[in-house]
């Protein structure tokens, strides 16, 4: 066989709550059905996502998966990221809905990826088509983040992922490599901001700023450092 094409169907509570998040991605709606059943189908480009709506559907609770492999992450993040920003002012990186960064996962033998998670509680999980992984043999503190991303990104368990960091950040050989400390900063606050940990999240990030860093830490950094910035505009006001 060939040319099959196999679109995913996944729960919500609402395609009211589904429809705009997934166009200030750059989604399409191409079918809506509102009865018998709630029917949505979304499109972008070439990818195709379905949803049926459940009144009683509580996204906390929500199994809905799927993959998706793409040929440019970063840029695919990109774009959903300047969506964000034009549709809600701000990149959305806690609670319903919410996405990750690319980061490499060690439990995708280092493989980098993001998710998405929809108004339906739906992880959508993005990865790299081709790309070299980035597997990272050092201990100390860039293991820890390596486990601490697998528990936070890929599990959901964010309480976790930051019991893990904290061990390592209170470690005195924390800062032995500054370019490590600052991502483990950064990811340290995104973890505070989805544990509802506004002022601690704050202070993180003023950490990751105050690490010195030589100019070619620096702009290996970029991405890690505009996020840190996306997420002082994801918090409250002081």
């Amino acid at each position: 066989m060939a040319n099959e094409t196999t679109i995913p169907l996944l729960p919500c509570r609402s395609v009211d709550d589904v429809a705009p998040f997934y166009q200030a991605l750059g989604f399409e709606v191409t079918y809506r059905q509102e009865r018998p059943n709630p029917y949505l189908a979304l499109c972008r480009e070439d990818l195709n996502l379905h949803f049926f709506g459940m009144a009683e559907f509580d996204p906390a609770d929500s199994y809905g998966s799927c993959v998706v492999v793409v040929d440019d992450l970063a840029g695919l993040h990109r774009a959903f990221a300047d969506g964000m920003r034009t549709t809600y002012g701000k990149v959305l990186v806690a609670g319903v809905p919410r996405m990750t960064r690319p980061r490499p996962r060690r439990n995708q033998d280092g493989h980098s990826g993001f998710s998405i998670v929809d108004p339906g509680g739906n992880w959508i999980r993005f990865v790299a088509r081709a790309s070299t992984p980035d597997v990272d043999d050092r201990g100390g503190l860039a293991r820890t983040l390596g486990n601490a991303v697998v528990q936070g990104d890929s599990r959901g368990n964010p309480g976790q992922a930051a019991r893990i960091l904290d061990g390592a950040l209170a470690r005195p050989d924390a800062a032995d490599d500054p370019a490590v400390l600052v991502e483990a900063l950064v990811y340290r606050a995104e973890l505070a901001l989805q544990l509802g940990e506004p002022e601690a999240a704050r202070d993180l990030v003023r950490q990751a700023r105050s690490v010195p860093l030589d100019d070619e830490s620096r702009a290996r950094l970029a991405d890690t450092l505009r996020h840190a910035e996306d997420l002082l505009t994801a918090l409250p006001p002081a």
